[in-house]
């Protein structure tokens, strides 16, 4: 009887333990049930948030900052604001229809497009759509669609609009539909000021900590490098508005200024005319405006070329400041007649009359003392047919018309016609006649400055000495004569002795010089006994003036006594004078 009681009791606790393990079963299948099932579409996305992240880490674009000689505080003049992207991940997407649907009708995309990339269940990252408007973000959060999300991003943006434009360039979408750098230095540095993309693969638990011994990859975002400027915030601005009057004073097509530190190729200033805004490029009607015709645009440079021709005579020897020759008004050479700018013959001349009324029979028969060779020598050791290597992109000119022993050609382009050159290459050559005849590069990057602080400074590089320093003092001192009794006259700038030279060149179209237009310019610097800078203007198809002389060189001296006045450099000479 014991033994029935007790196999009863042991039955009837069998059957409580069964009933308890089926209910318990039961309630582990429900709840599976609710979850997957009814609940599924936002247990999912709980348990993406919660237990597995994967965030695309965007690196901040380098910004691009120049200041002043008086101030140690840097300006940006490219720079970052944050904007928002929308994007999915296509895993987590229950309804790729419907998401793409909805998503195209809130964005004002097509449908078809939306459904092609929210369907790559190989991607964990799509971007859909980016700089959202605070409308378009909240309409999508209102949808609530699984598996869509969003991130933010830097936008470039130019907070001093048109100052710097060409030189800055802008970034936009290249040819492959990727945002990148075009145009001027966000093009040149776009890998460095770019950074490198970052991605994050973590495991978190529900309060957010990443789990221990969990398999976390991480490659983390590096930003961009900033690039410090060697242009003066005061002085650009000053010659963009001094370019900007030339050129409409002038009723001409375009215009351009640079301003060096001879002594060791910092670029100070540097425009080009008719400008643009870089955060609105996409409004512009002429992509030409885009270049920066400072570096890229190759032209005829006229008589500035004289002054280079000038200084390889005379330090090879082959003539002084008071050689004469006589001038006739024209010169017969290979059936063809050169003749100089005025009409004319003014007799015996010296070589400094030459550069002061710009003689180009005084050009010609100063190479034709030098000779072929060494004119050819000396217009490459200046700098001429090759890059000047400054952080922009720029052509090279064109010395073709040299590379056969043509007479002709040498002869024209002992005053600059039949070759071209860039504006920087001419102020890069007299930048040498400035300093001593030490030739140095051109650069307009002051200071690098990485993600981890380190610092790296441009060094000043010279590129050789082109000419002794006895040949630049005199050539210098033929120079200041242009301004003190030539066609210069217009440059001078009370209490400084200014050495400068115009130059008018014609404008070439289709193998033939155009009659009325030309390219007016002048070059100079300033103090001659200790140069400060020096400095180009260019002006390009004025048709208010026929020379130099009236269009590019008042601007020039209205720039330079500017420069002098800012840079506190005390007169030296009596006032006046």
């Amino acid at each position: 009887m014991a033994r029935k009681i007790v196999q009863s009791s042991f039955n009837h606790r069998s059957s409580l333990l069964t009933a308890f393990l089926l209910l318990f079963f039961a309630v582990i299948v429900y709840r599976l049930f609710y979850l997957q099932v009814i609940r599924g579409a936002q247990a999912r996305l709980e348990a993406n948030q919660q237990h597995s992240i994967y965030l695309k880490l965007f690196p901040s674009r380098g910004e691009i900052k120049l200041a002043d000689k008086f101030s140690e505080q840097t300006v940006p003049v490219a720079t970052n604001t944050k904007s928002y992207l929308v994007y999915a991940v296509p895993n987590d997407i229950l309804n790729p229809n419907l998401a793409a649907s909805s998503l195209a009708s809130v964005l004002n995309l097509n449908s078809k497009d939306v459904l092609a990339k929210i369907i790559q269940t190989d991607k964990k990252y799509v971007p859909l759509k980016k700089q959202l408007t605070d409308s378009e973000q909240q309409k999508i959060k209102d949808l609530a669609l699984p598996g869509i999300y969003f991130d933010s991003e830097d936008t470039r943006i130019y907070p001093q609009n048109t100052l710097l434009s060409q030189t800055l360039g802008f970034v936009g979408f290249n040819a492959a539909g990727q945002k990148s750098g075009l145009y001027g230095l966000e093009r040149y540095f776009d890998k460095e000021l770019a950074g490198t993309p970052g991605e994050l693969v973590a495991e978190q638990d529900p309060s957010g900590a990443q789990i221990f011994g969990a398999t976390n990859n991480e490659k983390p975002a590096e930003d961009g490098v900033n690039l410090i400027l060697t242009v003066d915030k005061t002085i650009q601005f000053q010659a963009e508005s001094v370019l900007k009057d030339m050129v409409t004073k002038n009723g001409a097509d375009s215009g351009d200024v640079i301003v060096m530190n001879p002594k060791t190729g910092a670029i100070l200033a540097i425009a080009s005319y008719p400008d643009f805004d870089p955060n609105n490029y996409g409004k512009v009607t002429d992509p030409s405006v885009f270049n920066n015709q400072a570096v890229t645009g190759a032209y005829e440079p006229g008589s500035t070329f004289k002054a280079i021709t000038m200084a390889a005579a005379l330090d090879e020897g082959k003539i002084t400041p008071d050689t004469t020759y006589t001038d006739t008004g024209k010169v017969a050479v290979d059936n063809y007649v050169i003749k100089n700018a005025e009409p004319g013959a003014r007799g015996v001349q010296t070589m400094t009359q030459v550069l002061d009324w710009s003689l180009n029979t005084g050009a010609i028969y100063t190479e034709n003392q030098l000779g072929n060779p060494d004119f050819l020598k000396y217009v490459q050791k200046f700098g001429f047919g090759k890059p000047t290597g400054i952080e922009l992109p720029e052509t090279r000119g064109d010395l073709s018309g040299l590379n056969g022993n043509v007479a002709v050609n040498y002869d024209t382009a002992s005053f600059g016609q039949g070759i071209s050159a860039t504006p920087i290459q001419m102020l890069q050559a007299y930048g040498a006649l400035a300093n001593g005849g030490k030739m140095m590069k051109p650069y307009i990057v002051q200071s690098k400055i990485y993600p981890d602080g380190t610092i790296k400074n441009t060094q000043a590089q010279v590129v050789s000495q082109v000419i002794s320093p006895q040949t630049a003092a005199t050539i210098d001192a033929m120079l200041v004569d242009v301004v003190e009794n030539g066609f210069g006259k217009k440059a001078a700038v009370p209490g400084y002795y200014v050495a400068g030279k115009t130059g008018t060149a014609q404008v070439v179209q289709n193998g033939k010089y155009i009659v009325n237009d030309n390219i007016g310019s002048f070059i100079g610097f300033a103090p001659v006994e200790n140069p400060q800078f020096v400095m180009l203007i260019r002006v390009d198809h004025p048709r208010d003036a026929n020379f130099a002389e009236s269009t590019a060189v008042p601007p020039w001296g209205q720039l330079a006594q500017f420069i002098l006045n800012y840079m506190q450099v005390a007169p030296t000479r009596t006032a006046g004078k």
